[in-house]
């Protein structure tokens, strides 16, 4: 049976032993920082409340501890060799310093963390889409420890540069290309604004009536065309069918003696508002 007293004593110890040491903790902005003391683990609100990096830190009292300096380069690498590697490729930056990544290896990811799945990493101070990091795992959360230097860097290059010309995913296919960057691009493709294919749909379609004079409603996905709703500009409402491949006229809404094909969305808004083509 254990020893109540003898257990209030190690605690009050621990306590005593607390408020005279120095610790050092990574800190996200708006977060907590924790030491470990005699098997026990602390949590302190960090002073400034908005510090966020590597930190030495000084407990106040039982709640709050103050920043006393930021840790140097060996005393957070010494730090972080207590923890498990992680290989990981950044997909977005979720807010300040704290990125979302996704692991290199899906296998090695399972057979360890018993799941595959997108994780937070804190505290990445360099960082861009594709790019394969080093991260430690503390059993709780993930840290930046540095670019992974063994990584090939034309990989993301290749990556960055298929996501600025919206290849979609299926499409994507070059030497050393695996499962897991197709998973890491899908993830990347999706937070990218504009690169979702009903957002570039619509921007084509919108763009397509902004050059012909017209305006864009709504449009509904109907296969192999989109079921449109635009506006001339003297607005006249009208429907038309569009084909996907090249936005040529299935259907004008209208009677063109059999010509529809003959146009494209564009050039139909001249036609309807009476104009040359």
């Amino acid at each position: 049976m254990t020893d109540i007293r003898k257990l209030l004593n190690q605690i009050a110890s621990a306590e005593a032993q607390l408020q005279s040491m120095q610790f050092l903790a990574p800190c996200v902005k708006g977060g907590r920082v924790r030491t470990r003391v005699a098997g026990m683990v602390y949590t302190f609100s960090p002073k400034p409340h908005q510090f966020e990096g590597w930190g030495i830190f000084q407990p106040v009292d039982g709640q709050t501890a103050m920043l006393v300096k930021g840790a140097d380069l060996p005393q957070i690498d010494a730090y972080l060799q207590h923890f498990q590697t992680v290989r990981l490729r950044l997909v977005d930056r979720l807010q300040n310093q704290s990125w979302l990544a996704y692991p290199v290896n899906e296998a090695d990811m399972r057979q360890r963390f018993k799941t595959v799945k997108p994780v937070p990493v804190h505290l990445v101070t360099d960082g861009v889409a594709f790019e394969q990091i080093i991260a430690r795992w503390n059993g709780d959360s993930c840290w930046f420890e540095e670019v992974d230097r063994r990584a090939d860097p034309a990989i993301a290059e290749t990556l960055q540069s298929a996501l600025k010309q919206q290849i979609p995913v299926k499409e994507l296919q070059f030497k050393g290309f695996t499962p897991e960057m197709r998973s890491l691009y899908e993830l990347v493709a999706q937070r990218t604004e504009g690169f979702a294919q009903p957002q570039r749909d619509e921007k084509r379609l919108r763009q397509a009536l902004k050059l012909g004079g017209g305006e864009l409603d709504q449009f509904q996905d109907r296969g192999d065309y989109w079921t449109v709703d635009w506006t001339t500009s003297d607005g006249v409402r009208h429907t038309s069918a569009i084909a996907k491949d090249d936005l040529t006229v299935v259907s004008s809404g209208i009677c063109l003696s059999g010509r529809d094909r003959d146009f494209d969305l564009q050039s139909l808004v001249g036609v309807m508002e009476h104009q040359e083509w």
